[in-house]
């Protein structure tokens, strides 16, 4: 029996590619259409790509055979990539993402920690270049909207330089360190 018909395939390991990206095919399915005569089948296949720094993209391909509905996904998540802010190596503070019927809490660890997180949520901050981060995934399983989810979090995350510029502040006074050339 092949591993495409009727069964949900589990998330493959990162892979290297050309241009240094972190390749991972999270999901492929077969779907079908109902013609005239008969079911008409195809594949839809989930991926993440990042660069290990920052940038993460992913997006759904669809064709008649699995390598070609893969390739379609890579082009298509390498062209939407995202930079997400980090902290060392770790995301700078707790978020929570939702999409559909799944949420994803994803919060900061600290440094040997780890990347704990399931499936779609691990492969997605490994992608990222996160090494220590703490993440729970809630309600719905489904692939899809799981990393869905895990984006909408990470959109929602902001670089300390980035709040100081909103508010006026330097980073010193953002995080309270006080400045040692007046004392």
């Amino acid at each position: 029996m092949s591993s495409a018909k009727g069964r949900k395939s589990k998330p493959s390991g990162p892979q290297q590619s050309e241009g240094n990206f972190i390749e991972t095919v999270i999901n492929v399915r077969r779907v079908a259409k109902v013609i005239k005569g008969g079911r008409r089948f195809a594949f839809s296949a989930l991926v993440v790509v990042g660069d290990g720094e920052g940038s993460v993209g992913i997006a759904l391909g669809k064709g008649r055979d699995v390598s070609a509905a893969i390739s379609k996904a890579l082009r298509r998540a390498r062209k939407n990539m995202v930079s997400v802010p980090l902290y060392r190596t770790t995301i700078p503070f707790t978020v929570l993402g939702k999409h559909g019927a799944s949420s994803v809490l994803i919060r900061s660890a600290s440094k040997g920690t780890g990347v704990i997180a399931g499936g779609a949520v691990r492969a997605v901050m490994e992608a990222i270049g996160v090494r220590d981060v703490l993440a729970k995934s809630i309600g719905s399983g489904n692939p899809q909207n799981t990393v869905k989810a895990t984006l909408d979090a990470l959109s929602q995350l902001r670089s300390a330089q980035h709040l100081a510029r909103l508010r006026g502040k330097t980073v010193n006074e953002l995080i309270g360190k006080e400045d040692v050339t007046t004392a």
